[in-house]
């Protein structure tokens, strides 16, 4: 779990020299251990108790900023703040400005010594620091690379923002990441405000009430087209979660599994542009049933599906979770397939906001998606799944019991017809936002008749899923993006190639136009 550190800050820049270097300051407020004088041979680089980041001090609670202060000038004046084995440089840096610098000199000289900390004292007491500083600069351009951190560092244009969620777990990193401080962790103040459903998070998104927000894939595409709203260019930077839905059927039709046996039953969808509607669309199709004139289709947002089965204004429907186990727990249906079972590895949910917001705020919306990556990488741990369980399920985010939650995050859960399910992957986390989903979802967006005429698959598809930006930010948080950004993929055992769109729809007998 992240320090939940309100004076945290992220900043990085690429260094030419002697090859690339690149540096990442992540606290501000690190002070002697973190941002220790790197040539002094006294000084230890570790953390320790007397560290005064938030991760040693005062058992990992953060100082704020007059703790901190006051921490600082009451420490001790140290032997090597008179600059004879520290090469001039003081201890303890004191402003922003010089913590930027100590942050350079420090990855350059952890780097030498390949973080070795036994080495550097050593070599620094036998060479002397100023010496050893003296050295470094002749073959190393210190002073550009402070430089150009410095020119990376820009403000955040904004940090208090209003990001909007549906309270459904697909939404798990955008919504823990306000309790476990992922959003503080990057500096940024943010609102997770919770929305009843999908038409009114495209429209407060629209009319820029929310800065950035939980959508369903399908959104971005549908938002940028103007297919169901007026048009306005959106991006899609992350997926949140892939797999993590099911259909569920009323308790009463046990008996009818098969979906041929369908035909005049009502389903419920949370939105028309969700992969929510397209799998089911996909599935019935494929059995037989048009999904137009055998069966009806209503949306209804994911809090009101369960009352909606049990009044029997629904005979199923295909939902995100945790309404399907809350199905299942309150006895008035049970799961009749997980939709990982039609596509293994579907997107569903992503964080996506207005190109324009992104344009008019490039070091807030790189902050806020490094956040997002962060967290959703951290969801995609199963050691982390209860924890965010606990954290996701009060009142103000999901407002559902844990024991529901952790069988959907752990993927051991009933299935309502007498046996326990065990499919850890039923839901995961993986921000990248692959092209060829984009185009497969443009695929199943003509073959409703959602959008019409001729459509660019790639071109459209690379202006909205930025599968660049995932991967950048993947990188500089450890993590290794995909080499490629398409691929093909069998869903229901029918191969979708993504160079061949057209075709691909023309080979469904069941398709509208």
């Amino acid at each position: 779990m992240p320090g939940n550190n309100a004076l945290a800050m992220d900043k990085t820049a690429n260094v030419t020299g002697l090859g690339a270097v690149q540096l990442t300051l992540r606290e501000v407020n690190m002070t002697t251990k973190s941002l220790g004088n790197p040539y002094d041979p006294n000084v230890s680089l570790k953390h320790d108790q007397s560290c005064l980041c938030p991760q040693c001090s005062q058992g990992g609670v953060p100082l704020n900023e007059k703790e901190l202060e006051a921490k600082l000038s009451d420490m001790p004046s140290r032997p090597e703040n008179n600059g004879t084995k520290s090469g001039g440089s003081p201890s303890i840096p004191n402003t922003p400005e010089d913590m930027l610098d100590r942050a350079v000199e420090n990855a350059v000289v952890r780097a030498v010594f390949n973080g070795n900390e036994q080495n550097r004292r050593q070599f620094m007491s036998m060479m002397g620091g100023g010496a050893f500083a003296a050295l470094l600069a002749s073959i190393f351009p210190l002073d550009a690379a402070k430089a150009a951190m410095k020119e990376a560092s820009g403000p955040l244009e904004k940090t208090k923002l209003n990001i909007g969620f549906v309270p459904i777990t697909c939404a798990t990193p955008i919504i823990m990441a306000h309790p476990l401080g992922f959003y503080q962790k990057y500096g940024l103040d943010v609102d997770v405000i919770k929305t009843a459903g999908w038409a009114v998070a495209r429209d407060k998104s629209l009319a820029r009430e929310y800065d950035a927000s939980h959508m369903l894939t399908p959104m971005p595409l549908a938002m940028t087209l103007g297919a169901g709203s007026t048009a306005e260019p959106y991006i899609m930077p992350a997926v949140e979660n892939i797999n993590g839905q099911a259909i569920v059927l009323h308790v009463k039709h046990k008996d009818k599994r098969n979906p041929k046996d369908w035909k005049g039953f009502k389903f419920g969808v949370p939105f028309d542009y969700s992969m929510h509607n397209f799998l089911l669309r996909y599935y019935v199709a494929e059995h037989g049933i048009d999904p137009d004139k055998d069966i009806q289709i209503r949306v209804v947002p994911p809090p009101e599906m369960v009352a909606n089965l049990r009044a029997g204004n629904l005979d199923g429907y295909l939902s995100p979770d945790p309404f399907n186990q809350r199905a299942v727990w309150e006895k008035v249906g049970f799961i009749h397939l997980l939709t990982k079972e039609i596509w293994e590895g579907h997107p569903c949910c992503a964080f996506a906001t207005s190109q324009r917001f992104a344009m008019e705020n490039p070091n807030t919306y790189g902050a806020l998606l490094k956040a997002i990556v962060d967290a959703t990488h951290y969801s995609s741990n199963p050691d982390n799944r209860k924890e965010i369980s606990k954290a996701i399920a009060p009142k103000n985010y999901l407002n559902q019991p844990v024991p529901v939650i952790e069988q959907v995050l752990t993927g051991r859960y009933a299935d309502g017809l007498g046996s326990v399910g065990n499919v850890p992957d039923r839901i995961d986390f993986d921000p990248f936002p692959w092209h060829s989903m984009a185009v497969w979802i443009l695929t199943q967006m003509k073959r409703w008749g959602y959008v019409k005429g001729d459509l660019n698959y790639q071109k459209i598809a690379e202006e909205v899923y930025l599968a660049s930006d995932a991967g950048k930010m993947m990188k500089e948080l450890g993590y290794e993006p995909p080499a490629k950004t398409y691929e093909n993929y069998t869903i229901m055992g029918k191969t979708f190639d993504y160079t061949k769109p057209e075709e691909y729809i023309n080979s469904f007998a069941i398709k509208r136009g």
